[in-house]
């Protein structure tokens, strides 16, 4: 597997519109429809190219999955001023993009095909959901979290155990209902409102009441 898959911001425009491709071609019609030559022509591109940009099929597949959690912002701390309000607004931002991801159709579909084949032996979809999507969010949003720690906009003893509960403020019960295809989980005009009510949440657990001393840059 090529070592760019563990980074989504390598990949340029054009492998970013064959993945997204590849990831429509899964959702139609399954595992079986996402084949090396069925990906070259939906995407008008050829097999050589898949094979270069991405490897095997299991190197596609952890590329798919990459790019499709690259889709759940989590900034890097640039150094820039970053007060309360623009802390808070990241995590909102953070918490609409996850809930919107999740919900979506092609995250749906590959988790659902993942939970189908967990079973099966040899299958790897599974674990790479957790590898290359999973791990990937959580890295970011630690990160960001880390960068309200440092700025004394939040305060907490264990990264991953903040982390751990501002994903379950934000997600919920909402990803089984999602996955069995209950109505009423997946309205994405009530996601950003779900995204501000699970932020204030965590805020009242890990914020830090004077902020005046806050490091604004």
């Amino acid at each position: 597997m090529q070592e760019a898959f563990n980074d989504p911001e390598n990949f340029t425009p054009r492998q970013r519109a064959v993945l997204d491709r590849a990831l429509g071609l899964l959702m139609e019609g399954g595992e079986r429809a996402l084949t090396t030559a069925g990906l070259a022509r939906a995407a008008s591109c050829s097999k050589e190219s898949i094979y270069k940009w991405f490897g095997d099929r299991d190197g596609l597949l952890a590329a798919m999955i990459a790019h499709q959690a690259s889709k759940v912002r989590a900034p890097s701390d640039d150094g820039s001023a970053l007060d309360l309000a623009r802390f808070r607004a990241r995590l909102v931002d953070f918490a609409d993009d996850l809930l919107h991801v999740l919900g979506g159709d092609v995250s749906l579909a590959l988790n659902r095909l993942a939970i189908g084949q967990a079973s099966r032996e040899g299958s790897r979809l599974g674990q790479l959901l957790i590898e290359r999507g999973r791990r990937g969010i959580d890295r970011r949003a630690g990160a960001l979290l880390e960068t309200g720690r440092r700025r004394g906009l939040i305060d907490y003893r264990d990264r991953d155990a903040a982390y751990h509960t501002l994903y379950g403020l934000i997600v919920r019960d909402l990803h089984v209902r999602m996955l069995l295809g209950e109505p009423d989980a997946r309205k994405p005009e009530a996601f950003r409102s779900l995204a501000e009510e699970a932020i204030a949440q965590f805020f009242v657990l890990f914020g830090v009441r004077d902020t005046k001393k806050a490091d604004p840059a």
